[in-house]
Protein backbone atom coordinates (compact mmCIF):
# COMPACT_ATOMS: atom_id res chain seq x y z
CA UNK A 1 0.00 0.00 0.00
CA UNK A 2 1.37 3.33 -1.24
CA UNK A 3 1.95 6.11 1.85
CA UNK A 4 1.06 9.48 1.18
CA UNK A 5 2.59 12.91 3.42
CA UNK A 6 0.59 15.27 3.84
CA UNK A 7 1.17 17.49 6.30
CA UNK A 8 -1.82 19.78 8.11
CA UNK A 9 -1.89 22.99 10.26
CA UNK A 10 -3.77 24.23 13.14
CA UNK A 11 -3.92 28.22 12.98
CA UNK A 12 -4.77 29.37 16.36
CA UNK A 13 -6.11 32.86 16.31
CA UNK A 14 -5.93 35.54 19.13
CA UNK A 15 -9.16 33.97 20.54
CA UNK A 16 -7.90 30.28 20.35
CA UNK A 17 -10.09 29.27 17.66
CA UNK A 18 -8.65 26.89 15.35
CA UNK A 19 -8.95 27.45 11.15
CA UNK A 20 -10.94 24.52 9.18
CA UNK A 21 -11.79 24.13 5.79
CA UNK A 22 -14.56 22.30 4.33
CA UNK A 23 -13.46 20.18 1.58
CA UNK A 24 -15.32 21.15 -2.40
CA UNK A 25 -17.23 19.08 -4.03
CA UNK A 26 -15.19 17.43 -6.54
CA UNK A 27 -12.40 16.29 -4.26
CA UNK A 28 -12.99 12.98 -2.29
CA UNK A 29 -14.28 13.62 1.32
CA UNK A 30 -15.83 16.52 -0.07
CA UNK A 31 -18.30 17.74 2.39
CA UNK A 32 -15.80 17.02 5.67
CA UNK A 33 -13.96 19.15 7.31
CA UNK A 34 -10.06 19.65 7.63
CA UNK A 35 -6.98 21.53 8.83
CA UNK A 36 -5.99 23.48 5.94
CA UNK A 37 -2.44 21.71 4.23
CA UNK A 38 -1.18 19.36 1.53
CA UNK A 39 0.59 16.76 -0.17
CA UNK A 40 4.45 16.65 0.70
CA UNK A 41 6.33 17.22 -2.32
CA UNK A 42 9.53 14.64 -3.64
CA UNK A 43 11.50 17.89 -2.73
CA UNK A 44 9.74 19.28 0.11
CA UNK A 45 10.33 18.92 4.32
CA UNK A 46 6.57 18.81 6.06
CA UNK A 47 7.23 22.58 7.20
CA UNK A 48 8.31 23.61 3.61
CA UNK A 49 4.89 22.15 1.76
CA UNK A 50 2.92 24.06 4.31
CA UNK A 51 4.20 26.99 3.91
CA UNK A 52 3.49 26.62 0.16
CA UNK A 53 0.30 25.05 1.08
CA UNK A 54 -1.32 28.31 2.74
CA UNK A 55 -0.09 30.58 0.44
CA UNK A 56 -1.94 28.95 -2.61
CA UNK A 57 -4.95 27.92 -0.51
CA UNK A 58 -5.75 30.79 1.74
CA UNK A 59 -3.36 33.75 0.40
CA UNK A 60 -1.43 33.62 3.65
CA UNK A 61 2.43 33.31 4.54
CA UNK A 62 3.98 31.97 7.55
CA UNK A 63 7.59 31.11 8.60
CA UNK A 64 9.38 27.40 9.44
CA UNK A 65 9.82 29.06 12.83
CA UNK A 66 6.45 29.35 13.75
CA UNK A 67 4.92 26.25 12.88
CA UNK A 68 5.62 23.54 16.11
CA UNK A 69 5.10 19.93 15.78
CA UNK A 70 1.98 19.00 18.02
CA UNK A 71 1.05 15.57 16.94
CA UNK A 72 0.68 13.36 13.55
CA UNK A 73 -2.12 11.28 12.24
CA UNK A 74 -1.15 7.22 10.56
CA UNK A 75 -4.63 6.00 8.96
CA UNK A 76 -4.87 3.70 6.55
CA UNK A 77 -7.76 4.43 3.93
CA UNK A 78 -8.84 1.55 1.15
CA UNK A 79 -6.37 2.80 -1.44
CA UNK A 80 -3.52 4.44 0.47
CA UNK A 81 -2.19 5.01 3.36
CA UNK A 82 -1.83 8.78 5.09
CA UNK A 83 0.90 10.04 7.44
CA UNK A 84 -0.16 13.57 8.48
CA UNK A 85 2.21 15.67 11.13
CA UNK A 86 0.04 18.54 12.19
CA UNK A 87 1.72 21.73 13.42
CA UNK A 88 0.69 24.51 15.23
CA UNK A 89 0.78 28.13 14.22
CA UNK A 90 0.02 31.23 15.75
CA UNK A 91 1.92 34.02 13.78
CA UNK A 92 1.35 34.50 9.80
CA UNK A 93 0.79 37.46 7.79
CA UNK A 94 -2.49 38.13 5.94
CA UNK A 95 -5.88 37.22 6.25
CA UNK A 96 -7.00 33.68 5.37
CA UNK A 97 -9.45 33.37 2.35
CA UNK A 98 -10.56 30.69 0.26
CA UNK A 99 -8.70 30.34 -2.90
CA UNK A 100 -9.61 26.48 -3.71
CA UNK A 101 -13.58 26.77 -3.28
CA UNK A 102 -13.22 25.62 0.29
CA UNK A 103 -15.83 27.05 2.95
CA UNK A 104 -13.05 28.42 6.00
CA UNK A 105 -14.81 27.96 9.59
CA UNK A 106 -12.95 29.46 13.12
CA UNK A 107 -13.90 26.97 15.57
CA UNK A 108 -13.13 26.19 19.22
CA UNK A 109 -11.15 23.08 19.77
CA UNK A 110 -13.90 21.77 22.06
CA UNK A 111 -16.40 22.48 19.21
CA UNK A 112 -14.57 20.78 16.31
CA UNK A 113 -16.02 17.18 16.88
CA UNK A 114 -19.51 19.01 15.81
CA UNK A 115 -17.97 19.01 12.48
CA UNK A 116 -17.61 16.05 10.19
CA UNK A 117 -14.04 15.31 9.47
CA UNK A 118 -12.08 12.50 7.43
CA UNK A 119 -11.22 9.53 9.50
CA UNK A 120 -7.64 10.46 9.94
CA UNK A 121 -8.27 14.12 11.37
CA UNK A 122 -10.39 12.90 14.20
CA UNK A 123 -8.09 11.65 16.42
CA UNK A 124 -5.99 15.02 16.45
CA UNK A 125 -8.94 16.87 18.02
CA UNK A 126 -8.64 15.87 21.33
CA UNK A 127 -4.38 16.28 21.55
CA UNK A 128 -5.08 19.85 19.75
CA UNK A 129 -8.15 20.87 22.66
CA UNK A 130 -5.92 19.75 25.43
CA UNK A 131 -2.63 21.11 24.28
CA UNK A 132 -5.24 24.79 24.31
Amino acid sequence: MKTVLVSAVALIDADGRVLIAQRPEGKSMAGLWEFPGGKVEADETPEAALIRELHEELGIETWQSCLAPLTFASHSYESFHLLMPLFACRRWTGTPVPRENQVLKWAYAQDLRNYPMPPADIPLIPVLRDWL
